[in-house]
């Protein structure tokens, strides 16, 4: 979801991260990964302007802390 908001590829969340495709691939079909790893993937999308909201009923989710600026 995060990567749809942003309208991000596999090769953005990929670069941003600094990690592999790959990397990118696992996470997205539910593998897991070391925990630093985790932690970069999770930093690159804070520092888009992804803010994870926790459960609240209907369960976990994301949205966009800010506005996205055009380029």
């Amino acid at each position: 979801m995060a990567r749809a908001a942003l309208g991000w590829g596999v090769l953005d969340l990929a670069r941003e991260a600094a990690v592999s495709t790959q990397t990118i691939v696992r996470f997205e079909r539910g593998e897991a990964l070391k925990q630093p790893t985790f932690n970069r993937i999770c930093l690159a999308f804070k520092a888009a302007g992804i803010e994870f909201i926790p459960e609240n009923g209907g369960g976990l989710g994301v949205r966009l802390a800010r506005r996205l600026e055009s380029k």
